[in-house]
């Protein structure tokens, strides 16, 4: 066999080759993301590596074939030594290359954090970590960081009234410090609008105080429509220097959430946010307030009342007194009604 014949066969085989690959890759290329799947979003951590990334979308089945992904992923430019982070979403049908632009051109799918009636600033981080890509211990390390508080004006006691409840839409790989800047800038909207810090300073009040206060008045009761008559009549109390009394603020301090009944062992247990024992405001919220709650101390019912009592029956509702001997009229008529449902 000659030496020319011997190069042609060479050429004639190593451009098989090549054809063969190159069909492979577009065949699997043109694999498109399946149909049917559960779940058609991935999440790139921050710091992920290409493999990384490779090998969660082969066991989230987004792609079938590896080596082709990698081989057109480096074609288009998308493989880097750190991947860009973030949720992304897929659709059904996706070819590879398309799948691939998507990745690369970085768009990201948000996230709804939604924020209720969370008690405690350990809650918060427990619930913001659900939506975005850091824990709950790295979100609570910051929530309780003495120096990351005081810089943005804030102490672990009063950190909660940052957080007002309604959802928000931020990106998974958002960082607990950009989280908090989102919050921040939340809170300051929330203030700006409906006259909330001309009506706090009317009140000599600092958004921080209407909010402890709020915290408060959504704990006894679940009646929007009555918060602004008890949110006046702690308003009521706190002018002269009454002690609140507040029994959401003894439970609270005790950490006896389970209680279903306030005792001497939650009134004389001795907390700064016991207000049996101590008069004006406790140190902090006590949960995270409602909207209607921190509107009801900012527009509260204006009256003569002191006291205020359930009145034992279904509708979780309250009887009001001026004077005390009045309120002990209606203390005596909600033991009466306890009795008769069999509760006491």
């Amino acid at each position: 066999m000659s030496r020319s014949f011997s190069r042609l066969v060479f050429m004639i085989m190593l451009l098989a080759a090549g054809i063969g690959v190159f069909i492979g890759l577009r065949y699997y290329a043109s694999f498109s993301v399946p149909r049917g799947l559960d779940n058609y979003h991935v999440l790139i951590p921050t710091g992920a590596t290409f493999e990384q990334v490779t090998d969660s979308l082969m066991s989230g089945r987004f792609i079938r074939n590896a080596v082709t992904f990698s081989v057109m992923a480096e074609k288009m430019g998308y493989r880097k030594d750190v991947m860009r982070s973030g949720r992304y979403q897929l659709k059904p049908g996706m070819s590879m290359i398309a799948l691939i632009r998507h990745l690369r051109n970085g768009e990201q799918a948000p996230v709804n954090v939604v924020l209720t009636n969370e008690r405690l600033i350990e809650d918060v981080a427990a619930k913001v970590a659900r939506f975005i890509e850091p824990d709950s211990a790295e979100i609570l390390a910051l929530l309780t960081d003495d120096i990351y508080l005081d810089s943005i004006g804030y102490s672990s006691e009063s950190v909660m009234s940052v957080f007002i409840p309604n959802t928000y839409q931020v990106y998974w790989n958002t960082s607990a410090r950009k989280f908090m800047e989102r919050m921040i800038r939340e809170h300051e909207v929330f203030w700006s609008q409906s006259d909330r810090l001309a009506k706090a300073a009317e009140l000599k009040m600092t958004p921080e105080a209407v909010y402890t206060l709020a915290s408060i008045v959504d704990k006894e009761t679940l009646s929007a429509a009555e918060k602004p008559r008890i949110a006046g009549t702690y308003l009521n109390r706190l002018r002269i220097d009454m002690p609140l009394q507040a029994d959401p603020t003894a439970v609270f301090a005790t950490r006896d959430f389970e209680t279903r009944r306030v005792t001497e062992y939650h009134t004389k247990f001795d907390s700064p946010y016991n207000t049996y024992m101590y008069t004006g405001l406790p140190p902090g919220p006590i949960g995270m307030a409602s909207i209607s709650g921190i509107d009801a101390v900012l527009n509260p019912e204006r009256h003569n009342y002191y006291y205020f009592c359930a009145l034992g029956d279904e509708s979780g509702l309250h009887a009001f007194a001026e004077s005390y001997p009045q309120h002990l009229g209606n203390v005596a008529r909600y033991v009466q009604k306890l009795k008769e449902r069999g509760l006491r």
